[in-house]
């Protein structure tokens, strides 16, 4: 099933996308390599304690969204950030398609595809559709 919009909340280690209209939506969940690592911050340790950017994870994020006209991309975090950035250095074309990224913390599976619908419904107001 195609759908023109599509929503994706996503942090470090896990994507939930989301393709939808007025109607339905469909959900596929994306894992980072790091999804179930556990990190410490050992005193002394270099460095921050994070995982290092999985950038087979933001190229598996994309292709899940390579159908979507429209793309919104939310999450907590930096994140959406650094997955703009990939897509603009890795495929501009989608990378064109996100119409905004927004700030989230941890909402439901039905809050994102809420809070996608209405913002398209603002967008679609004053955008043409275009397949």
């Amino acid at each position: 099933m195609n759908h023109f919009h599509a929503a994706v909340w996503l942090d470090h280690a896990h994507a939930k996308i989301f393709h939808f209209d007025a109607h339905a939506f469909e959900a596929k969940n994306v894992k980072s390599t790091h999804a179930d690592a556990h990190l410490h911050h050992k005193s002394g340790a270099v460095g921050a304690g994070h995982a290092a950017e999985d950038p087979k994870y933001y190229a598996s994020v994309a292709t899940a969204l390579a159908d979507a006209q429209e793309i919104l991309v939310t999450g907590p975090g930096n994140a959406k950030t650094v997955f703009g950035k990939y897509l603009a250095d890795h495929n501009p074309a989608l990378a064109k398609r996100i119409v905004e990224t927004t700030s989230s913390d941890h909402p439901s599976d039905g809050e994102i595809v809420a809070m996608a619908r209405k913002h398209f419904k603002i967008i679609d107001r004053t955008t043409p559709q275009r397949a």
